[in-house]
């Protein structure tokens, strides 16, 4: 594994958030990294209100958060199928875990990803009761915190899956390579019928091939819009594999809440 991400995609207006938190990501123990995309820490101190705005990714998130004047509380947070917007204000702390597309079911082998999916639920009706959230909130020192998330996760498994093993390459076939675009073509690269391919995402994705397909695609015209505000989105719809750029305007305001010629100036 190459260790975290450092790209931005999904996060609307990753400048606004870096200046109001502290985010990090940090890579899990070595026998986690199949399962886990990355830990994301985010610490923050805010004398003003500020929203944060996320297009979610095709992962399932478990989440220890700290909210001034509540509770330490964790979720775990199914694949999002909205845009996500979480108010922060005074101090807080969260610590997640963003499980690879299709590597969350090893670690909660009893059910259908898609049973999660939408949904943001305590995490002992997902697991085992969970550590204590202060064991990993608590820890002034971060190395600590992430530490924690190690036991926590060591301790739950993960299982053995093959079938796991097949969805988080497709899943990250579809990020990396531009050319799939359809799902009748992903299954026949892959020698499986489209039903067979869907049930596969459904049981260890949370959402079909199609729609992680287009999520991917959105995240990279959010990062092109964050990036160049003399985007061609003609060009750009068709580079992502749009049938016109009506198509893609229409997915992207579907998705960010703005159309792309508002966002881009923003």
């Amino acid at each position: 594994m190459a260790g975290p991400r450092r790209d931005t995609r999904g996060i609307v207006d990753a400048p606004e958030l870096f200046a109001q938190v502290r985010f990090r990501r940090r890579e899990p123990a070595a026998g986690l990294r199949p399962y886990v995309e990355h830990y994301w820490l985010i610490d923050w101190d805010l004398s003003q209100p500020y929203a944060s705005h996320v297009v979610p990714h095709p992962s399932v998130n478990l989440v220890f958060q700290r909210f001034e004047g509540a509770d330490d509380f964790v979720e775990v947070s199914g694949i999002g199928l909205e845009l996500f917007t979480q108010k922060l204000q005074g101090r807080g702390r969260v610590c997640g875990v963003q499980f690879r597309p299709g590597g969350f079911r090893p670690f909660a082998p009893d059910r259908p990803v898609s049973e999660w999916t939408g949904r943001r639920l305590p995490a002992d009706e997902v697991f085992p009761p969970p550590a204590p959230p202060s064991d990993v909130l608590g820890p002034a020192d971060e190395d600590a915190r992430v530490a924690a998330l190690d036991r926590y996760l060591l301790a739950l498994g993960p299982a053995a899956d093959p079938q796991a093993e097949r969805a988080m390459a497709l899943a990250d076939l579809v990020r990396t390579d531009r050319t799939v675009r359809r799902v009748d073509g992903l299954a026949r690269a892959e020698g499986l019928s489209p039903r067979s391919l869907q049930r596969l995402f459904a049981s260890y994705v949370g959402v079909g091939p199609k729609w992680v397909i287009l999520r991917y695609r959105i995240h990279e015209a959010l990062e092109r819009a964050e990036s160049d505000p003399q985007v061609d989105w003609a060009a750009l719809a068709a580079e992502l594999g749009y049938s016109d750029q009506a198509h893609l305007i229409r997915d992207f305001t579907a998705t960010v809440g703005v159309p792309p010629t508002a966002f881009a100036p923003r």
